[in-house]
């Protein structure tokens, strides 16, 4: 089991920034990756982005060049900086970790986690 606990939602105006925290504990020596959805009312839940553990990164189009995911010290950690907030950037973003765990020879199982939730709005 994972749990994971994220802050660093608020209120800011356009062209603002913020900075999104998670830490995962319990079975983190299972996480593969870990990375950051949102919804929006009236939207599916959505991938904004994600980092694994060997450091690759991706993104969602609508926030490249203007989010960056990175993992923090214990890599447990992961941010995200958020930076030339939209209006359309107004959503619940979520903490995501996906596990992986070999249950028999060459087979795999994953599982992913979330955090509660944090609410982002970007207005005038």
């Amino acid at each position: 089991q994972v749990q994971l606990v994220e802050s660093g939602g608020g209120s800011v105006q356009p062209g603002g920034f913020l900075r999104l925290s998670c830490v995962a504990s319990g079975n983190i020596f299972s996480i593969v990756s870990m990375g950051w959805y949102r919804q929006a009312p009236g939207k599916q839940r959505e991938l904004v982005a994600v980092i694994s553990t060997g450091g690759s990164t991706h993104y969602v189009d609508s926030v490249k060049g203007r989010f960056i995911v990175s993992r923090g010290n214990p890599e447990n950690t992961v941010f995200l900086q958020m930076n030339s907030l939209k209006p359309e950037d107004t959503a619940v973003y979520y903490c995501n970790a996906e596990t992986m765990r070999t249950v028999r020879p060459g087979t795999s199982s994953a599982t992913d986690y979330w955090g509660q939730g944090t609410q982002v709005t970007v207005s005038s």
